[in-house]
């Protein structure tokens, strides 16, 4: 009887644990891949990401090379996910070009790519979840041009010319600029990588080269907080119109001091929340757009605190 019994248990234990792993097996697995993790605005999508998988009830991994020049290491992680046969993958691109071959692999495989923040020159992913670039980087320019009494030199630094948001952003801004301001003469524009470092160089040999500069604008947090260092050191505080992008720290705290005259923020948490909801709709056989956008503002000191404002600005 005692035998019995314990073979009983055995067999209900092990159907548990079968069960279990089957149920495992079957979780729907998203890896998230961003773009870097230097910034806190990657950790900012990071939570949207993460409370969308809450909500939705699936697992994801969110990673990143260190900083947003290694398309290479970024490519690595694409590749090592895709060998996980994952469910979908959310991705938002260092290069435009350069992940093709490989998301190509995943559409063959019927994996759904997602693309956020910044897409890729590719009609594979099913949608992606970014702000509108090149209009958000058109309001910042025409804030400069008012600031600045629509004439003189500006200084422009964008992140790079390879990723989706570093194209639009550039696009936007010089765009603007020449359709609208032609007293205003655009320096650059530099690519410092988001590094910091290197657009605080940057920025100083421009200024340095153009001792009557008016003004900069900064196409991601990296490339303003270099621009606010190089400002800082240059005893230009207060001389010299700084427009940003994204928010962090040291962009609130020179907003607040008057150090940076605004910045144009995106949504960061809903963004990464956006590319997950749309990841397990597109598993899911749902319909969704090709392009979600996700929205921008202009914020500076008079409405930086606004419940509306605050609520998409990050530390």
């Amino acid at each position: 009887m005692r035998r019995k019994r314990l073979v009983t248990i055995l067999i209900v234990v092990t159907a548990v644990l079968m069960l279990g792993g089957f149920a495992a097996a079957q979780a729907i697995y998203i890896p998230v891949i961003s773009k870097g993790f230097q910034h806190q605005f990657w950790q900012a999508v990071r939570l949207g990401a993460e409370k969308a998988a809450r909500d939705y009830k699936v697992v994801i991994t969110f990673e990143g090379p260190e900083n947003e020049s290694m398309v290479d290491k970024q490519l690595d992680m694409l590749q090592t996910d895709l060998a996980k046969n994952p469910s979908a993958i959310c991705f938002a691109a260092l290069d435009s070009k350069a992940a093709i071959p490989l998301l190509q692999e995943a559409k063959k495989r019927k994996i759904p790519i997602i693309g956020f923040d910044s897409g890729v020159d590719s009609d594979i992913p099913v949608t992606t979840a970014a702000t509108d670039n090149v209009a958000a980087a058109a309001l910042a320019a025409d804030k400069m041009a008012q600031l600045i009494g629509g004439s003189g030199k500006v200084g422009v630094i964008i992140h790079d010319q390879t990723s989706r948001t570093g194209i639009d952003r550039g696009t936007g801004f010089l765009g603007q600029m020449k359709k609208k301001y032609p007293n205003i003469q655009i320096i650059g524009p530099q690519y410092g990588g988001g590094d910091q470092l290197k657009s605080t160089d940057l920025a100083k040999a421009m200024i340095q080269a153009n001792p009557d500069i008016k003004g900069f604008f900064g196409g991601n947090e990296g490339s303003i907080i270099g621009v606010l260092n190089a400002v800082k050191e240059l005893n230009l505080v207060g001389k010299v119109v700084v427009i940003g992008y994204d928010s962090g720290k040291q962009q609130l705290d020179a907003i607040r001091s008057g150090a940076e005259a605004g910045a144009i923020t995106q949504d960061p948490i809903g963004i990464g929340y956006k590319a997950v909801e749309a990841a397990v709709k597109a598993i899911r056989g749902q319909p969704v757009p090709k392009n979600i956008d996700t929205g921008f503002h202009w914020f500076d000191k008079t409405n930086i605190d606004d419940p509306a404002i605050a609520a998409v600005l990050y530390n």
